[in-house]
């Protein structure tokens, strides 16, 4: 018997003790503190839950003029079904879902574990309507068990003379414990670089003193003459390392204090905290292929109740942004080199 429940909290998480496993939290981005700082940044909240004897499946969502997405925002790699992954309650939700929303937009979804691939299916056999269209990519490194030395030889040859001509023109400093006046300097640095106007800075201010106090922080500093020129916010944990922000001024864009920030930060995870991968995130900047050896991509997974009109209205639309942008790759098992 299993058993569908609602909450316009997430804090159902917490209490569902799901994150505490390593195994149903494998990336910052699937632990229940996460969706509370999300929610606590104004997102309207939805959480669902089946469950049959010991085992549960959740879906963090959020709602918004009876249309249904995944619990997110920009600063979230990735977004996943949490919990058990027994098929039969992720499909018990689908059917459930079908007198909430025409429409169920969940996007930024790997396939690598599955998960794409596991929505698709429990959503298409609960009877709706369902388009997966390739909507990101994701950068990463796979160590495999180099050192940082082994690694940097690797690297393209004006990356390798760059760091070679600046390195000693600045000094880098990484905390990995929260630092108010290193924060203060990030934010400085990332507020008059050439980034986008932050969008919560005081959500990413909570989760960098979260990830400090469990140890899991590193955030890079470089000075040129005592003065902070560049900036990254990364975390590591369960062998990965994260790459969230990085700014610098573009004053001092003459001395790539950037360039030397991210060896010094890829030289401390790689070899200090032995990390088996490391996860630029999402977005196909140029520059990431100097840093990065594989791809992997996002996938947005549209569910659309064809018993709704406005769900017709919303599958002529994706049809033609697929049109727009023919070629969609189908799920990926793996990922492929780039």
């Amino acid at each position: 018997m299993i058993e569908v429940r609602y909450h316009d909290s997430v804090n159902v998480l917490q209490e569902l003790s799901l994150q505490d496993d390593a195994a149903y939290a494998p990336s910052p981005f699937d632990r229940a503190a996460w969706f509370s700082l999300l929610e606590k940044s104004g997102l309207n909240s939805m959480t669902v839950v089946a469950s049959s004897n010991e085992d549960t499946t959740t879906l963090a969502l959020s709602q918004s003029d009876r249309r249904l997405s995944n619990l997110r925002n920009w600063y979230s790699f990735t977004w996943r079904p949490l919990g058990s992954r027994d098929d039969s309650l992720l499909g018990a939700i689908a059917s459930d879902l079908k007198s909430r929303a025409p429409r169920i937009t969940l996007d930024q979804v790997p396939d690598e574990d599955r998960s794409a691939t596991r929505l698709a299916k429990a959503f298409s056999a609960a009877g709706w309507r369902v388009e997966v269209t390739r909507c990101d990519t994701n950068h990463i490194l796979p160590t495999n068990g180099r050192s940082f030395a082994e690694y940097w030889a690797s690297r393209p040859g004006k990356l390798r003379t760059t760091l070679k001509r600046k390195a000693k023109k600045v000094e880098t400093t990484i905390f990995t414990a929260f630092d108010a006046e290193a924060w203060e300097s990030y934010e400085r640095i990332y507020a008059a670089s050439w980034k986008p106007t932050e969008g919560k800075p005081a959500m990413l201010h909570a989760f960098a003193e979260q990830e400090g106090k469990a140890g899991r922080l590193r955030l890079g500093i470089a000075y040129a003459a005592g003065e902070p020129i560049a900036a990254q916010f990364w975390t590591v944990e369960s062998g990965i390392a994260y790459i969230h922000k990085l700014a610098h001024l573009e004053s001092h864009k003459q001395v790539s204090a950037g360039t030397t920030l991210s060896a010094a930060l890829f030289e401390h995870v790689i070899d200090q905290d032995r990390v088996t991968l490391v996860d630029f995130g999402t977005g196909d900047e140029p520059y990431k292929n100097d840093w990065m050896e594989a791809v992997r991509p996002r996938y947005q997974v549209d569910c659309l109740n064809m018993r709704s009109p406005r769900a017709w209205l919303d599958l002529g639309r994706l049809a033609l942004g697929r049109l727009r942008a023919p070629n969609v790759p189908e799920l990926a098992r793996e990922p492929r080199s780039g």
